[in-house]
């Protein structure tokens, strides 16, 4: 499930890639990813509006629309925003063409060697292989993409903005100012803004006598940490997810806010965690899974101090690894 530094790296490449374009037209079919309105109302809010910034706000990314309105993307496990760069008329007319003096070419010589079946399944073949390089070269998505589109964006410029979803577990809403408002209200501090000092951050974990990775993970004391970054700052940090809050003292306080800051920022800069299923923006991959030193290596050594990793579902259900020689 993407998380912080997954949805931050989505914001950016679409803030740089789509800020300031216009819609001109949108179809919703799936919408079922829909909330707060209905697919009309959707695509008769979004349709003329200009995307202004892009951005992230806990695990979701924020289009601001001139309208004032907001599109609030959630990806959750096989979400996907993926953006399709136009292909001119006069790119595709040459590539046409040049396909065209090709496949000629390999019609005479199959002419030439082979009878006439052995001809027509030459022909088959080669044009079945200049279908696919044209539709890839020209941008559109495979019959099977095509199926995991929720909601399609075409700009007024000739690309196309795309929430794609395998599972559509993943929510998209169109919100008034009034009703953003709320919903960012109700969710937690960012876990990187300057403004969440060490002695606030210690007065959201030391207060509870939950886990403190479940801590952690809710999004109302904390927003933008899940499972992976969890397992990974608690074990620089050296203390034991299930530890509860009120046992932690305001040094490992200090030093776990320190901790999630460094994880989150290394993440971001490797462009996030891709196991199976997280793209950014232009369908790429994450790098930081090279990176982890607990999360998905149970049973592995510890690479701190060589114990091996153990992993538990105590803790509401998740999958939480952890060294029990140096976590505490």
């Amino acid at each position: 499930m993407p998380e912080l530094p997954e949805t931050e790296t989505i914001a950016r490449d679409l803030h740089g890639a789509v800020g300031g374009a216009v819609i001109g037209a949108t179809s919703v079919p799936r919408p079922d990813v829909l909330r707060e309105v209905t697919a009309v109302e959707f695509a008769e809010r979004t349709t003329g509006a200009q995307i202004g910034r892009v951005w992230r706000r806990a695990k979701s990314v924020i289009l601001d629309l001139s309208t004032e309105d907001r599109l609030v993307v959630t990806p959750r496990f096989t979400g996907a925003l993926l953006i399709e760069l136009a292909v001119s008329t006069a790119e595709t007319r040459a590539e046409t063409r040049a396909e065209t003096r090709a496949e000629t070419r390999a019609e005479t010589r199959a002419e030439t060697r082979a009878e006439t079946r052995a001809e027509t399944r030459a022909e088959t073949r080669a044009e079945t292989r200049a279908e696919t390089r044209a539709e890839t070269r020209a941008g559109e998505p495979t019959p099977t993409s095509a199926d995991y589109t929720a909601i399609h964006w075409q700009l007024t410029d000739g690309r196309t903005l795309r929430y794609r979803d395998v599972r559509r577990l993943g929510t998209v809403a169109l919100m008034s100012p009034d009703r953003f408002e709320r919903w960012t209200a109700a969710l937690g501090p960012e876990p990187l803004d300057p403004a969440l000092t060490a002695e606030r951050f210690s007065g959201i974990v030391r207060v509870s006598s939950r886990a403190v990775k479940s801590i952690l993970m809710d999004q109302r004391r904390m927003a933008g940490i899940g499972n992976i970054y969890a397992n990974e700052a608690l074990w620089r940090a050296k203390i034991r997810p299930t530890r509860r809050g009120t046992a932690l003292s305001r040094a490992a306080a200090t030093t776990l806010l320190a901790e999630i800051r460094a994880v989150l920022t290394e993440s971001i800069a490797l462009r996030g965690t891709s196991f199976r299923d997280y793209r950014d923006a232009f369908g790429g991959r994450g790098g930081f899974v090279a990176r982890l030193a607990v999360y998905g290596r149970a049973g592995e050594p510890c690479t701190r101090c060589g114990a091996v990793l153990r992993s538990t579902h105590a803790i509401e259900g998740r999958s939480t690894v952890f060294c029990p020689a140096c976590q505490r």
